[in-house]
C-alpha cells in the first residue's frame, strides 16, 4: 500500500447518534458549517449545478413550466443549502430567471430546526423537509446534490441511494464528499481542532476521512449505479466533486 494512502475503516459517528444531547448536536453543526464555508462546498456545487442554466441546461430549463428545482439530500443544519439558493438565485437573477427552487431533506429534527432558524434569519427562500431517503428515495427535481453524505453508506446503501437520485433527477447529480488518504486525515485533523470547539466534529472528522472512499472508489461506486458517464474531480480541500449529467443529457445533445 503506497504511503500516502490509508485503508478504509467504518465506526459510528458520534452526530449519527439518536441519544446525542441536543446542545452538542447544534455545536457540532455549527463547526461542520465554519469547515464547509472554509472549503467552499455551496460554491463548488453551485457552479456545477449552475451548468444546467448554460448550453443545453438553458434549453431544458426553458421547456419547464417552473423554476429549476434542486434537492440537497441530507442537508443536515443546512448551511451549503441556504449558500447554494443564495448563489443560484444570483445567477438566476442576472439571467432574467426565476430563483430555482431549493429544498433540503434530513432525518434529523433537530439539524432541520437549525436550518430553518438559518435560512429565516438570513431571508433566504428554502424549504427543509423531514425524511430518510435512503429509505425513502429521492422525490423527483431537476438536479439532486448532497455534500458529505456518501462516506457515511456502505457500498450497497450508497448505490441504492445513487439510483434513487439517477431516477429522481431529470438533469443529474452533484455530489462533494472527502476523500480517503493520509492528507485527508491531517487536513481533518487540523480542520477540526482550529475550526471548532466541539468534541463531536474531532472525533467525527478523522472518522470520516477513514470511511470515505478513493477518487477511483468513487468512479467504481457511480458506475456500479449505472452512472458510469460522472465525472470525478480533486477539489480542496482532498475532496471529490462528482458530477453526473443525467439521462437527459443524451436527449437534450440530439436536440441541440
Amino acid at each position: 500500500m503506497p504511503l500516502w494512502s490509508l485503508p478504509p475503516s467504518r465506526e459510528p459517528e458520534l452526530m449519527d447518534d439518536p441519544g446525542l444531547p441536543e446542545a452538542e448536536h447544534l455545536v457540532a453543526l455549527a463547526a461542520l458549517a465554519r469547515i464547509n464555508a472554509v472549503s467552499r462546498t455551496s460554491a463548488q456545487i453551485a457552479r456545477r449545478v449552475a451548468s444546467r442554466f448554460d448550453a443545453r441546461g438553458r434549453q431544458a430549463a426553458s421547456r419547464l413550466n417552473s423554476p429549476l428545482k434542486v434537492i440537497d439530500v441530507a442537508c443536515g443544519g443546512g448551511d451549503v443549502t441556504i449558500g447554494l439558493a443564495v448563489r443560484l438565485g444570483r445567477l438566476a437573477a442576472l439571467r432574467g430567471r426565476a430563483a430555482p427552487e431549493v429544498i433540503g431533506i434530513d432525518l434529523s429534527e433537530v439539524a432541520l430546526e437549525r436550518a430553518r432558524r438559518q435560512a429565516a434569519a438570513r431571508g433566504v427562500a428554502v424549504h427543509f423537509l423531514a425524511a430518510d431517503i435512503t429509505a425513502a428515495g429521492c422525490p423527483p427535481c431537476d438536479v439532486a446534490v448532497s455534500s458529505l453524505f456518501l462516506h457515511h453508506l456502505d457500498d450497497t446503501t450508497a448505490t441504492r441511494l445513487l439510483e434513487s437520485l439517477a431516477v429522481a433527477s431529470r438533469f443529474g447529480v452533484v455530489i462533494s464528499d472527502l476523500i480517503r488518504s493520509r492528507l485527508g486525515l491531517a487536513l481533518a485533523v487540523v480542520g477540526t481542532t482550529l475550526l471548532s470547539r466541539s468534541r463531536v466534529a474531532r472525533v467525527d472528522g478523522p472518522r470520516s476521512v477513514r470511511a470515505a472512499r478513493t477518487p477511483a472508489e468513487y468512479r467504481a461506486l457511480f458506475a456500479a449505479a449505472g452512472m458510469g458517464t460522472a465525472t470525478v474531480r480533486r477539489t480542496w480541500p482532498e475532496r471529490v466533486l462528482v458530477d453526473w449529467p443525467g439521462r437527459g443529457h443524451a436527449v437534450l445533445a440530439r436536440a441541440s
